[in-house]
């Protein structure tokens, strides 16, 4: 397995961002997840969806869609991890 930070993006309360990768080999099994790197306890900070281009035959492009759900701006970093 294979792990890595891809890009990194900062949001203010309540907003939502969309951030895309592409060319990535579509032989690869590819988890997404996004982790907050600005501290805040008691509560949730973000939440996110993936979605999945077939962009050709040889290669895939992911849409990630980040919300955050705290009360402050917040940085974080969209992680990948590579299964096989």
């Amino acid at each position: 397995m294979r792990v890595g930070t891809q890009f990194t993006g900062t949001l203010d309360p309540g907003q939502t961002g969309r951030w895309f990768t592409f060319g990535w080999p579509q032989g690869w099994h590819v988890i997404w997840y996004c982790m907050p790197t600005t501290p805040q306890t008691g509560r949730p900070q973000i939440e996110w969806e993936t979605e999945v281009e077939r962009a050709s035959a040889a290669a895939v492009t992911y849409w990630l869609t980040v919300k955050n759900v705290g009360s402050n701006q917040m940085n974080f970093e969209g992680r990948y991890a590579v299964l096989n």
